[in-house]
């Protein structure tokens, strides 16, 4: 076998260009969907292929798979990385709010395993790792859509992870708390057992992990990577 490759999606910038860097430094081809064009400048810098589009774009998704296919003939690793969705008040969330919510945090992901699974089922291999939330499972008021939707994300990943994993096809979602792609503020930082925001650079390292040969035994997981913030049952 060749090098490994992988695909990240909104990997224009924060958690999802940092696993881009972690992987491409693994040893990792890139390729890289973003809509903002910094995933084709990041993709450029890296050697690989970049693209410019929407992970809510079936299109956009065909092409950079396609791309990838055409360049590499083979897909190790996909990492699903996502957007913002709405965030207002619960009841003031119009089902025009909750449908772009399912769009940016649970049909990304979907849309992207219909077509990188095949690949890794015809190459008796593969990974796919969905950049999650820490709210996922105890939600937050801060956000809704992304709780709700993620929540279905997790339920996702453990039907997938039952049918695939035979295939030696896993998947599993990373849970970042305040991590420090986003805006700072020490009440946040206090809530935090470790007294810290994350390092974008943390997420990727897991990212890594769950995508490298040492993970073969690791599917349908949910791995929270907060500094402490939520506890597992």
């Amino acid at each position: 076998m060749g090098d490994k490759v992988a695909i990240i999606t909104a990997g224009g910038s924060g958690m999802g260009a940092a696993a881009a860097r972690r992987l491409a430094a693994d040893g990792f081809k890139i390729a890289v969907l973003s809509s903002s064009g910094k995933g084709e400048a990041l993709a450029e810098e890296l050697g690989g292929i970049g693209v410019t589009g929407s992970n809510q774009s079936a299109e956009d998704l065909e092409r950079l798979v396609s791309r990838t296919m055409e360049r590499w003939g083979r897909i190790d690793a996909l990492v699903n990385s996502a957007g913002h969705g709405p965030r207002k008040g619960l009841l003031e969330l119009t089902d025009e709010d909750w449908h772009k919510g399912i769009e940016v945090y649970f049909l990304n992901v979907v849309r992207a395993v219909r077509l990188v699974t095949p690949v890794m089922v015809a190459q008796k291999g593969g990974t796919i790792i969905n950049i999650s939330t820490a709210w996922a499972f105890e939600p937050s008021p801060m956000f809704p859509t992304s709780a709700v939707a993620r929540a279905g994300l997790a339920s996702f990943t453990k039907l997938f992870a039952d049918q695939y994993a035979a295939d030696n096809v896993r998947m599993n979602n990373v849970l970042p708390g305040w991590i420090d792609s986003l805006p700072a503020t020490e009440e946040r930082r206090q809530g935090v057992p470790m007294a810290r925001y994350g390092k974008s650079e943390e997420i990727a390292a897991t990212v890594a992990f769950l995508a490298s040969d040492g993970a073969g035994y690791i599917t349908g997981q949910s791995i929270r990577v907060d500094g402490g913030l939520m506890r597992s049952v």
